[in-house]
């Protein structure tokens, strides 16, 4: 664990007058995870991120679903990615850099992601469909960008291949839990891994 066994959770809540979110991380968990959105593709996109980035994640958010998705999308993305940020401290003793493949099924999505304490956000999800369930898919590259400025990392997602869009999404997100997964990891330090000293 980096930062010589700081514990590596956060909790904080985000509210606005168009949502409530509410976030509970742990950085070292097992991959358990609660979380209710009101937007049933965008749980079962959390849930598989905290399964394969192995983060214990509770989130809830209760948001303006009469108007749209796009202010619920934004603003979990948005605690989610100040959750990461939080719990990560100095980013003391962490690899900083990740990446990964993940396919599913004819779908291959490929995640870099640098802890650099720089918000960088490319994505590209190649997304043909007007929504995934109830959640719009330019919103869905909106989450990417919106963790990326949160979390403070550069983060580039490129979807190589897909006919489905929802596979094409959920190997973006399982990319991204792996990514996340090898860049949070300890590098057995507790050096800020830049030459700057400071992340």
């Amino acid at each position: 664990m980096g930062g010589e066994g700081r514990t590596r959770r956060a909790r904080l809540e985000r509210r606005t007058k168009e949502t409530a979110v509410t976030v509970v991380l742990d950085l070292d968990g097992e991959g358990r995870s609660e979380v209710a959105t009101g937007l049933g593709f965008l749980d079962h996109m959390l849930t598989a991120l905290a399964r394969h980035a192995r983060f214990d994640l509770e989130l809830v958010c209760e948001g303006d679903l009469e108007v749209d998705d796009h202010h619920s999308v934004e603003d979990c993305a948005l605690a989610l990615g100040s959750a990461v940020d939080a719990a990560l401290g100095e980013r003391r003793g962490i690899r900083r850099f990740g990446w990964a493949y993940a396919p599913l099924d004819e779908a291959l999505a490929r995640v870099v992601v640098d802890l650099s304490g720089r918000p960088a956000p490319r994505v590209a999800l190649g997304l043909r469909r007007e929504r995934i369930g109830e959640v719009a898919c330019e919103n869905l590259a909106h989450f990417f960008h919106s963790l990326a400025v949160a979390g403070r990392m550069a983060l580039h997602v490129d979807v190589e291949r897909g006919e489905n869009d929802h596979h094409r999404v959920e190997a973006a997100f399982k990319a991204l839990a792996l990514a996340l997964r090898e860049a949070v990891a300890s590098d057995g330090s507790a050096e800020v891994p830049s030459t700057k000293g400071v992340l």
